[in-house]
């Protein structure tokens, strides 16, 4: 795969004048050849994501927030593994989906036999969302920031990416590692979420993440349909929860949901 410049080298020399934050290159393994992302040193506001978009896309940087927790975690001490995490480009995103579902499915949901194979990819919801997808990730990561919202405090980033769908395996996120130990796979899932849901990766933490989806299922059949994906993406999402069915799931957590959250253990 070609690379493009990484305007996080020298944001002088790419144009970008960043406001005061940190550029992390620290890894697991050791300090990386360059700056991963870029994160503020303040909190983020409602406008500070469409600024940030406006500021890096010409340059090949997509905006993302950063979450440090209730363990106060900042990229730093998130063990990212760039050198440990392939392209996602190299990965089809059913392949990937079967696979998790076929490890994991029958045991942890309790399925029959004529329950347990893989049912496939979801449909393409019938509905249209009212958003363009980056409109809706822009109004999505506003409300997220919002003084009262449910992340206000967090930070804003910028990462060298082509698509948000890429955002996790350019910086070696590892958030997932304990389902998943590249997530470069997962990535491409988003990929085919962002084809199918109009998805953007919204927030990450050390291991949380969320994804604004400006068409999501909008009839009972699309959403379980989907609850397997997720269940296959992210199983803590339905075994370490009160929906823990894949219909409690579907009803609760996608049918007809902008936002979609995920949590690994």
């Amino acid at each position: 795969m070609a690379t493009l410049p990484n305007p996080l080298r020298s944001p002088a020399a790419a144009g970008l004048e960043l406001p005061p934050g940190t550029l992390v290159d620290a890894t697991i393994d050791d300090t990386w050849h360059e700056p991963l992302l870029w994160y503020g040193d303040e909190p983020a506001s409602p406008g500070t994501w469409t600024a940030l978009r406006a500021l890096g896309r010409p340059v090949g940087l997509l905006p993302v927030l950063i979450d440090g927790g209730t363990r106060v975690q900042w990229p730093e001490d998130w063990d990212l593994g760039p050198a440990r995490t392939s392209y996602p480009g190299d990965h089809d995103a059913e392949d990937v989906l079967s696979e998790a579902w076929e490890a994991y499915a029958a045991d942890e949901l309790d399925l029959d036999r004529s329950e347990a194979d893989w049912p496939g990819l979801a449909p393409v919801p019938a509905e249209e969302g009212p958003d363009a997808p980056d409109a809706h990730a822009a109004e999505t990561a506003g409300q997220l920031t919002d003084r009262d919202g449910p992340m206000a405090g967090v930070r804003a980033g910028l990462v060298p990416a082509r698509r948000s769908a890429d955002i996790p395996a350019a910086i070696g996120w590892s958030g997932p590692l304990n389902h998943e130990n590249d997530v470069a796979r997962l990535c491409a899932v988003l990929r085919s979420w962002e084809d199918r849901f109009g998805a953007r990766v919204v927030a990450l933490g050390f291991d949380t993440m969320i994804v604004s989806v400006s068409r999501p299922p909008t009839t009972t059949a699309e959403a379980e349909a989907l609850a397997a994906e997720h269940f296959a993406f992210c199983p803590d999402n339905i075994q370490q929860s009160t929906l823990n069915t894949l219909p409690a799931y579907a009803e609760k957590a996608l049918l007809n949901q902008e936002v979609w959250a995920f949590w690994w253990d």
